[in-house]
């Protein structure tokens, strides 16, 4: 694919979105993300009007028809990456958390020859998650494996021929990639408050569902 003669923007980018009941941030998400990248917005299955506004706004969309979850829209979204032609894709939030800008420091990285860029938060929401970033640090040199935005070669995730399958919460490739021993590189990633509720609500449900993941992945994310 070719770099096309809007700047900062090339076509080798894919910006994978998953979204669920977006509709009040989307809009303004992919018009910050498009000079940056082709926008690929994941409908999973959302009652409201965030996959009309995503097309609107000039996203590509996949949709699916009932809710399957984080893990299952990212994989759709990285496959139609893949299925497209994209070399590299970057994922980030649907709901505004992120700032656009910072998508160029993980198109960097890539182009640098990383294979995978994982990006850490200058803050974290839930008990479970710097628990997760104390055990991902200390294991495969991740100070936040649960980050929205990571950055990924993907050749690599077609080679797998899948990117979850245990419920990971986005984070059982990038533990293959460390104990594959590929490049992983890291960036900073500030954040803003979001937009709406989140849809991995709060409270205990919350925790345990990442406890969950940080559990298995321990014993099921092994190297490719």
């Amino acid at each position: 694919m070719t770099t096309n003669d809007q700047p900062g923007r090339s076509n080798h980018f894919a910006v994978v979105i998953p979204a669920l009941n977006e509709a009040r941030a989307i809009s303004e998400v992919i018009a910050g993300v498009g000079q940056y990248g082709v926008p690929i917005v994941v409908d999973d299955g959302s009652t409201d009007d965030t996959a009309q506004l995503a097309e609107r706004g000039g996203a590509i969309v996949v949709k699916h028809a009932m809710t399957r979850g984080y893990d299952k829209a990212l994989e759709s979204g990285l496959f139609k990456a893949i299925e497209l032609g994209f070399d590299y894709a970057v994922t980030l939030d649907a709901d505004g958390q992120h700032f656009p800008q910072t998508i160029l420091r993980f198109e960097t990285e890539l182009s640098n020859s990383a294979d995978l860029v994982i990006g850490y938060r200058d803050r974290h929401q839930r008990l479970a998650e710097s628990a997760f970033a104390i055990l991902g640090k200390a294991l495969w040199g991740m100070a936040d494996p649960l980050c929205g935005m990571k950055g990924y070669k993907l050749c690599h995730l077609e080679k797998l021929g899948h990117f979850d399958s245990y419920r990971s919460i986005g984070t059982e490739f990038a533990i293959r990639c460390a104990r594959s021993r590929l490049d992983l590189r890291y960036v900073p990633v500030p954040t803003r408050d979001r937009s709406g509720r989140s849809r991995f609500g709060s409270g205990f449900r919350a925790n345990y569902k990442i406890f969950r993941a940080m559990l298995i992945g321990l014993f099921r994310a092994t190297s490719f």
